[in-house]
């Protein structure tokens, strides 16, 4: 009997949900790109990494600042997610983002290629995050900055545990208790701190930021669920009982709801840290 292979599943995941990605339920997503390349600052006519770049809200930022001299490269193993990418590139005529089908902890790059590399909420899904910033950083010029976004422990809640709950007594359990979820993986900064030491980094910085907004109801928070790597989850449950668990999951949310909305906290860590001479 063949093992199922995690991270093959992982991508196909994020292929079905390709489609629904740019949901304005999530809208978290290009605040946050936004605020990362803010912090990256980059200078015009760099040549920026965008890894697991989804549907480019990050990449797109990028091009932005970096100019028409500029460069990005934004990579992804989900095709689905590229093809999004691409038509946003065919309809603004965006000449310097070039798309690539790639393992984020195998580039296929020279080593000092780019001047800066970024990732937002996609290092958690790497098996081995510390080959991959490894590798990050061989492909990082000597004073280039590695950025990368994960949430932080209170992002989602309380709607995640009561998600977690619920789906446990349709007979769903996590493998690891304690980050049930791999976005739950880089939650505490210290692990990201170990993370860019141990990859031979250096001026190591961890901020903590708040990007939450109010949602207009509990079903808008089901967008955010179904059109991300949470879906998995749900789909673990038989098709005939997936409807039930959403209207039951619902119910658990709605007594959350206040007068403006449905609170989506989305406490996001930016972890960053620079390439020495010689890493």
């Amino acid at each position: 009997m063949t093992t199922p292979d995690p991270h093959a599943e992982m991508v196909a995941v994020f292929n079905r949900v390709a489609a629904g990605y740019d949901n304005p339920a999530s809208r978290f997503f290009p605040f946050c790109a936004d605020r990362l390349i803010v912090r990256l600052n980059p200078a015009r006519g760099s040549k920026i990494l965008d890894v697991a770049t989804g549907t480019g809200v990050v990449a797109m930022a990028a091009m932005q600042a970096v100019g028409h001299a500029g460069r990005v490269m934004a990579i992804d193993l989900a095709e689905g997610m590229l093809d999004r990418l691409q038509e946003k590139i065919d309809k603004f005529g965006i000449p310097n983002i070039d798309l690539h089908v790639m393992d984020a902890a195998a580039l296929d790059f020279r080593r000092e290629y780019f001047d800066h590399v970024v990732c937002s909420f996609g290092i958690f899904f790497l098996p081995d995050m510390s080959v991959g910033l490894r590798e990050w950083a061989r492909v990082t010029k000597p004073g280039g900055r590695i950025l990368f976004t994960v949430f932080g422990k209170q992002a989602f809640q309380p709607m995640m545990e009561l998600f977690i709950r619920r789906i446990e007594n349709y007979g769903v359990d996590a493998p690891d208790k304690d980050a049930p979820f791999a976005a739950m993986r880089l939650a505490d900064p210290e692990r990201c701190r170990d993370l860019l030491s141990g990859a031979g980094l250096k001026d190591i910085e961890v901020h903590t930021e708040q990007l939450g907004y109010h949602l207009k109801d509990e079903v808008q928070w089901w967008e955010v669920i179904w059109n991300s790597g949470m879906r998995e989850w749900v789909e673990r449950i038989p098709s005939a009982r997936q409807e039930s668990f959403r209207a039951e999951h619902l119910a658990d949310v709605r007594p959350l709801m206040g007068e403006q909305g449905l609170w989506l906290n989305v406490e996001t860590l930016f972890a960053a840290g620079t390439k020495p001479s010689g890493v």
